[in-house]
């Protein structure tokens, strides 16, 4: 009975034992859990980071200053389009058939102001300020307001409906905070980047998020050059002409395109490259317009399916379907069937990534172009020419109002035609020439009865009407069928 009692006691001992030092050490445990959570707290940061792999090592990417250079460099635009008055015929009703003269009556009409809202983003202390194209279009008012709220009247410098590009400047007092210009051929997927802009009118607003894509071609130009940086970091209305930044605080895009079925973010958005902007801005400034370098070939991206009907051998690079008669590419000695790889030892998967490479440089450059043809790598060199089919420097003129590109026939085109001279229009823009019908693809001999033999031709005839008290066209042009037309122009529409 004794040992059992002793036994009892024993253990009860035991327990207790167990007890105060489960009790102790448990008190210690939570103590450290809660010092713990108080050091996480206090050492939490209030900015965005991330750690990941950059330059070269694990680094925590803080993007406050960055954010902080961009605010007071993006400013919100206002452009203001003035109502007009114009004067249009009517349909003839039975009225003007048995009291008029049975063309129909002319009614005066006066269109509404419109207002326009979008952002832009200082290059220069002195002004300078690049947007997007379709932000101050048709503009007869911009407004830039600045991050201090200082709201300055801006000129228009020039603008490229192909890029969507526009650069205006503005004068100030005192010199302007800029953003320096990075390089976005060193993106990389997944890289962090800012997008700042006035979406819905909030002004500075900034987005965070990584690079999805780049060379993204979308289709939204209608012929003009695409090869967009995709991100995630939102993107609304009002974010147009914004800028794309790094966790530098360098410029790397112009925030462009907004893709979404409801019109407001919902995934992704897209920066048009500096890679492309820096050269159309630096053309603005010189020359009032774009000096646009183009290889003369029809094509487009290699796909699986292609590659397997044509048997290339690859899936990547620009497959050449056709030659643009006396083109760049004509005169090297690039044929109809071969497959672009690379360009200036650039390698080349898509059409957008050539058309960006190609943005890059002024006709009369001359490129190293590396190509596959039946299966074999093969180099050619390159002078690039403009649309025109030369190296000239295309001049700012009147022509920009007419919203269209022209081309000097060549001695086959005459006989083609059978005739001694003309100007070939080669594409279309928004412009008076879409206003009033005019087509890509005509052949204008003369206008307003003076022959027009060379661009320089029209330039003079367009200035010299534009002047002139009735501002008007009265052009004469041939079809590709060879049927005579005859259009009246305008240029008080403009």
């Amino acid at each position: 009975m004794k040992k059992i009692v002793k036994n009892l006691l024993l253990c009860v001992i035991v327990v207790a034992v167990s007890i105060v030092a489960a009790t102790i050490t448990s008190s210690k445990i939570i103590d450290g859990v809660k010092l713990s959570e108080a050091d996480t707290q206090a050492e939490k940061p209030t900015f965005l980071t991330r750690t990941v792999s950059y330059d070269g090592g694990l680094q925590r990417i803080d993007l406050t200053d960055a954010a902080d250079k961009s605010v007071h460099a993006v400013v919100h635009i206002k452009s203001t389009q003035n109502s007009k008055t114009k004067t249009v015929r009517r349909m003839p009703d039975i009225y003007d058939f048995f009291f008029g003269d049975g063309m129909g009556r002319e009614q005066t009409i006066r269109t509404q102001p419109r207002v326009g809202f979008g952002s832009g983003v200082i290059l220069s202390k002195d002004g300078y300020i690049v947007t997007n194209n379709h932000v101050i279009a048709d503009a007869d008012e911009i407004t830039v307001t600045l991050n201090d709220n200082r709201t300055l009247p801006a000129r228009l410098v020039g603008t490229d409906e192909n890029t969507d590009l526009a650069l205006i400047k503005v004068e100030s007092d005192t010199d302007l905070e800029f953003l320096p210009v990075g390089d976005s051929d060193a993106l990389k997927i997944g890289e962090w980047v800012l997008a700042v802009g006035n979406p819905f009118n909030l002004t500075s607003t900034v987005t965070a998020g990584i690079v999805s894509a780049k060379a993204r071609s979308l289709g939204v130009y209608n012929g003009g050059i695409e090869s967009f940086i995709q991100t995630d970091a939102a993107i609304n209305q009002g974010n147009s002409g914004g800028a794309l930044v790094n966790a530098r605080g360098e410029l790397v895009g112009i925030n462009a395109v907004l893709s979404s079925p409801t019109g407001s973010y919902a995934g992704y958005g897209f920066a048009i490259p500096v890679s492309i902007m820096t050269k159309v801005v630096s053309d603005l400034k010189e020359f009032g317009t774009v000096q646009r370098a183009v290889l003369g070939i029809i094509g487009g991206t290699v796909t699986s399916d292609l590659s397997q009907e044509k048997d290339l051998g690859t899936v990547e690079g620009v497959y050449v379907s056709e030659l643009v008669a006396d083109g760049a590419a004509q005169a090297a000695g690039i044929e109809v069937g071969d497959v672009i790889v690379g360009v200036d030892g650039k390698k080349v998967k898509t059409m957008a990534e050539m058309q960006e490479e190609l943005a890059k440089h002024l006709p009369g450059d001359k490129i190293d172009v590396k190509l596959l043809r039946d299966k074999k790598e093969k180099n050619i060199n390159v002078e690039l020419k403009n649309v025109q089919g030369n190296t000239n420097v295309v001049k700012n003129v009147d022509l920009d109002i007419l919203g269209a590109e022209f081309k000097e026939l060549s001695d086959k085109e005459k006989k083609q035609y059978n005739i001694g001279y003309g100007l070939k229009v080669v594409d279309i823009h928004d412009g008076l020439f879409r206003q009033f019908g005019l087509k890509k693809g005509i052949v204008i001999t003369k206008v307003n009865s003076m022959p027009v033999k060379t661009v320089d031709d029209l330039q003079k005839i367009v200035k010299q009407a534009n002047s002139s008290s009735e501002q008007v066209l009265f052009i004469s042009a041939v079809t590709p069928s060879g049927r005579r037309v005859y259009y009246s122009v305008d240029l008080s529409q403009k």
